[in-house]
């Protein structure tokens, strides 16, 4: 059993390089069960008869990923305020802001069920897909949807055990979800031939087992830890939940959008063009399953040496996480670079594709050695809890370089152009985070003023 206790002495001693290598094993083993069990789900789906099981699915997922990335703020936010509290002692706010952040998530939960009629036609109707896929699709979303209120409590589980750093707990509860969905799956799909319908619930119920997961490991810390509903409902510490939360919102409604604006000008240009910047995606998306472990334990790391008020542990602690984020980086720069086939084949075999995505294969080099930086300075920011200094650089970056720059490249059909669109919006976001953190531990101002 790990007491609170142990986690506010170990927030002011120890070896902080141990324990940021230790977190960031832990949250990448934790990461890469999420691609593992989704290359499982695709591989059930996609040795069915019909292969529009398969698209519909896909389509359908498009719809959960883009409203939970919303509200991926349940995870984010409360990773910060929690850590916060944890290095300052305050074991009474590490558990008011888990229940803060559940109330909250149960309620969007409950808006999510309500609207679930119209949210699966509008979403329908904006992708939209052959019949046959689009009932499959249906079919999947009608299953998972009702998983909704568990997938949302997890958001806060998962952010409130890393913010405790605890990073293994945060792994037990993935390592549950995705090994069950990999064999509700093929009991579902492959023994009860209930194809995207079955897909659909393994999903659902594997959130769940997860949240049943949270629950228990939940139960072991709580002990008997006083609250009363006048403290959790404190205006003060609402206030501060629901701007953080909101900058949050903000900020990743436009990276997502930034990503769907790259996609869409891909397709745009050609099919060909989709096809391969759409494989050369799915490396960079692989570098961040790496680099977000890192990030992750400087979220975790960050907002306890806060609540510490240790301004010479922070800066060291930026330092240690961004040289592990370049590190995880370069070796996908490096093979980007060499413009080396066999990986892009494992990918594609469409000779047309290989070839295309082998010409913009090294733009991934700058994509990724930024992203990398910006990677970590988001953990960062995220644990000081600095939702404003991430909602304006995230808003810069998209709406003043990369849209600018991507519009050009679809008019001017350039792919090259559209890369460096990407590129440049990774150093923007990297540029924009290290300049608020050099205010940030500016000597004259107190610990956090600057935000």
């Amino acid at each position: 059993m790990h007491s609170e206790e142990d986690n506010t002495q170990s927030a002011g001693s120890g070896d902080l390089r141990q324990r940021f290598a230790r977190l960031t094993f832990l949250n990448i083993i934790s990461n890469i069960t999420v691609p593992l069990a989704s290359l499982v789900d695709t591989a059930l789906l996609g040795h069915l008869e019909s292969i529009h099981f398969l698209a519909g699915v896909a389509l359908a997922a498009v719809i959960f990923e883009y409203v939970y990335w919303s509200f991926g703020f349940l995870r984010m936010g409360t990773t910060g305020i929690t850590a916060q509290a944890v290095g300052r002692g305050d074991t009474g706010e590490v558990f008011r802001t888990l229940y803060r952040a559940l109330l909250l998530a149960w309620l969007l939960a409950a808006a999510i069920l309500i609207l679930q009629s119209p949210l699966r036609e509008l979403g329908f109707l904006l992708l939209g897909g052959a019949p046959e896929v689009e009932a499959a699709g249906r079919a999947y979303f009608d299953a998972r949807i009702w998983a909704a209120p568990a997938t949302l409590s997890n958001f806060v589980f998962l952010g409130w055990f890393l913010g405790r750093e605890e990073s293994g707990a945060a792994l037990i509860m993935t390592g549950v979800a995705n090994l069950a969905n990999v064999v509700l799956d093929y009991v579902f799909i492959v023994q009860m031939d209930l194809a995207a319908f079955g897909a659909g619930l393994g999903t659902a119920i594997s959130q769940l087992l997860m949240l049943l997961a949270a629950l228990i490991l939940f139960w072991t810390r709580a002990g008997k830890v006083p609250w009363v509903w006048s403290d959790v409902w404190q205006a003060q510490a609402l206030t501060r939940l629901f701007r953080l939360n909101r900058d949050i919102l903000l900020r990743t409604v436009a990276l997502v959008s930034a990503f769907a604006l790259f996609t869409n000008f891909s397709s745009l240009m050609s099919t060909v063009t989709l096809a391969a910047n759409a494989v050369l995606l799915r490396w960079v998306m692989l570098a961040a399953y790496l680099i977000d472990g890192a990030a992750f334990a400087t979220e975790s790391l960050a907002g306890i040496l806060f609540g510490t008020g240790d301004r010479a542990a922070l800066r060291r602690l930026q330092g240690l996480a961004l040289r592990s984020g370049v590190a995880f980086a370069l070796p996908f720069c490096a093979l980007a670079l060499m413009r080396p086939a066999v990986p892009i084949r494992l990918l594609t075999s469409h000779p047309q594709t290989v070839e295309t995505a082998l010409r913009y294969l090294p733009w991934l080099a700058p994509v990724l050695f930024f992203g990398s930086l910006a990677y970590i300075y988001d953990g960062l920011f995220l644990g000081l809890t600095a939702g404003r200094a991430l909602r304006n650089a995230m808003l810069l970056s998209t709406l003043g370089v990369f849209l600018p720059l991507a519009a050009l490249a679809l008019h001017l059909e350039n792919n090259h152009l559209l890369w460096a669109s990407m590129a440049a919006f990774m150093m923007a976001r990297t540029a924009t985070l290290w300049k608020a953190s050099t205010s940030f531990y500016a000597p004259s101002k107190p610990l956090g003023q600057s935000f």
